[in-house]
């Protein structure tokens, strides 16, 4: 029998767990030391049996736990605590799990308040009140999967590469210890930084090479070049492709994108609204141009603190 493995998914978009799909020929390599018990994305296993028969959620055993997406409502926390009680290694699979992702923007208001709007307030809903028949209550906030229990590895993005859950596996069978590199994806970009901005803080709507007349390797940073990029602040990891190429390419840059900071902070207890302002005004940006900062900044890790709701303005 090989390594069991029990996956589950909360609030998310699913992008991970087509991600665990993607991996494609190292997963077939991996499979025959794994035995999946639990993924309800490929197989039918009932919380409560497969005929009901139980009346308190189980989740079979297994050496290793995958969580992906964050927790939103009283299931998804019952779901946790069940996949951490049950499984002897717990991963937080994507941003959503490790920093609450897009979900965890929610957090800059007050649960009222989003009541209210989605069900009374909208102009494309009739009001009504909030439902609440065979329907879990949302918690109070949105959290990262470790603000419940305690993780052992963490694999960001967003969605996340299938390299990295493939080394992570392969790792964890191996006996050896997974972690991410605590460096920034400016430290593995290959675009050109003269560390001052030609122009101001522009809204990326249009090609932002010339593909005529440059090339994307060696070209100005983006960020100087007017382009906001999260690169300065977020962990590097999403570089990683099945040929691992050299240099390394961020994904959104090899996409001439600025990085959006999927991967979240660079280290553990980070404040990368902090840090992001600090890194534009160090080549003469001004932050304040940026409308929503706090959700531009922290679009990816609003749980664990990061976005509160702000007291109304009179």
């Amino acid at each position: 029998m090989g390594t069991k493995i029990a996956e589950e998914w909360l609030a998310n978009c699913g992008g991970c767990e087509v991600t665990l799909l993607d991996i494609g020929e190292p997963l077939l390599d991996l499979l025959p030391q794994l035995e999946f018990v639990h993924i309800p994305v490929l197989m039918d296993n009932k919380y409560f049996g497969q005929t009901g028969e139980k009346d308190k959620l189980e989740i079979p055993e297994a050496d290793v736990g995958l969580i992906s997406g964050s927790i939103r409502n009283e299931e998804h926390k019952e779901i946790t605590i069940e996949m951490r009680e049950k499984c002897k290694t717990l991963i937080a699979l994507g941003s959503c799990a490790c920093f609450g992702g897009i979900p965890a923007l929610a957090n800059q208001w007050q649960l009222q308040d989003l009541y209210d709007k989605v069900y009374k307030d909208s102009v494309s809903t009739d009001s009504a009140d909030t439902p609440n028949q065979d329907i879990p209550p949302l918690t109070d906030k949105v959290y990262a999967i470790d603000e419940v229990v305690e993780v052992d590895v963490y694999i960001p993005g967003c969605p996340t590469a299938p390299q990295l859950i493939a080394q992570a596996l392969t790792a964890l069978l191996e006996g050896k210890p997974f972690e991410m590199p605590e460096r920034s994806v400016c430290d593995d970009c290959p675009l050109t930084r003269e560390k001052k901005a030609i122009v101001s803080i522009k809204r990326p709507l249009e090609s932002i090479l010339n593909l005529e007349e440059e090339e994307l390797i060696g070209s100005r940073c983006f960020m100087e070049k007017g382009y906001l990029c999260l690169g300065p602040v977020t962990k590097t990891g999403c570089y990683i492709t099945s040929g691992e190429e050299e240099p390394h390419m961020p994904r959104c840059i090899k996409g001439q994108m600025p990085c959006r900071g999927c991967f979240g902070p660079i280290r553990k207890g980070a404040n990368p609204m902090v840090d992001m302002m600090g890194a534009l005004s160090s080549i003469g940006l001004n932050a304040r141009e940026i409308p929503d900062r706090a959700a531009t900044f922290n679009r990816y890790v609003g749980a664990q603190g990061r976005l509160r709701p702000l007291p109304k303005r009179i």
